[in-house]
């Protein structure tokens, strides 16, 4: 079996970190650069005989294997063998990799909180700072990583994620839409407000007699123009004015 490029790899395991981000909120970009780091980009023993991208110890949901495995204690580096977790694949992995962030330990179920919604450089130093690893340069590996392969372009949030087509036709349709119902709404409310200032306009000149006869007190004298009209007629007939 060919051993993966790290292109490969990070091509082969975004998808899964991105899904899982938008559920757990794990960076993708950590989830990514662990996965390189910790997994040799997929080709380690582990990695390839176990599913196993992010060195957890313990029973996965296959299983578990004994491997040896290199940990810093004592100032110095060490070889150990220890039962590591094996998944039926890699999606399983990943995902047992962000509940053991979420969840914590028995004894600190915080204890990678910090991480979760955090940009890739703040969790990769917030993942080593909790203990993630015994490596003391852990976190500047991981960042490394993240700027030599632009790991942070995978940290997309769900609804910056870009449209398919047909989503985007959808999208424009509804502009439109919107568009026109903002332009329809504009139109009603001109409409409308010429028809409120017609009810209040003052008396026409023809009609301030008849303003006057009618309504002395009144003040100011406004009414529509039908209004001045019709009094103005009947102040007409009543005082036998003809045109």
């Amino acid at each position: 079996m060919a051993k993966l490029t790290r292109a490969e790899f990070i091509r082969k395991l975004a998808p899964y970190a991105i899904a899982d981000m938008h559920i757990t909120k794990v960076p993708a970009s950590l989830t990514i650069a662990q996965g390189i780091l910790e997994s040799a980009d997929g080709n380690s023993g582990l990695a390839v005989q176990a599913n196993n991208l992010f060195g957890i110890k313990g029973k996965g949901t296959a299983g578990s294997v004994t491997m040896p495995t290199r940990e810093y204690s004592g100032g110095k580096w060490i070889t150990v063998n220890a039962a590591f977790r094996k998944y039926n694949n890699w999606g399983d992995s990943v995902a047992d990799h962000s509940a053991l962030i979420v969840n914590g330990v028995s004894w600190n179920r915080k204890l990678y909180h910090k991480v979760l919604g955090a940009d890739g450089r703040t969790a990769a130093r917030e993942v080593a700072a909790a203990g993630y690893a015994t490596d003391p340069t852990y976190a500047d590996k991981l960042i490394r990583l993240m700027d030599d392969w632009n790991l942070y372009q995978y940290d997309i949030k769900e609804e910056d994620q870009p449209m398919t087509a047909e989503e985007k036709k959808a999208f424009e349709a509804l502009q439109e839409s919107v568009k026109e119902q903002q332009e329809t709404i504009a139109k009603q409310a001109e409409r409308i407000k010429n028809l409120e200032a017609q009810r209040n306009i003052e008396p026409p000149e023809w009609a301030k007699e008849a303003a006057e006869y009618y309504y002395p007190h009144m003040d100011p004298k406004t009414g529509s123009f039908d209004f001045w009209r019709t009094i103005t007629i009947q102040y007409r007939k009543e005082k036998g004015i003809t045109v």
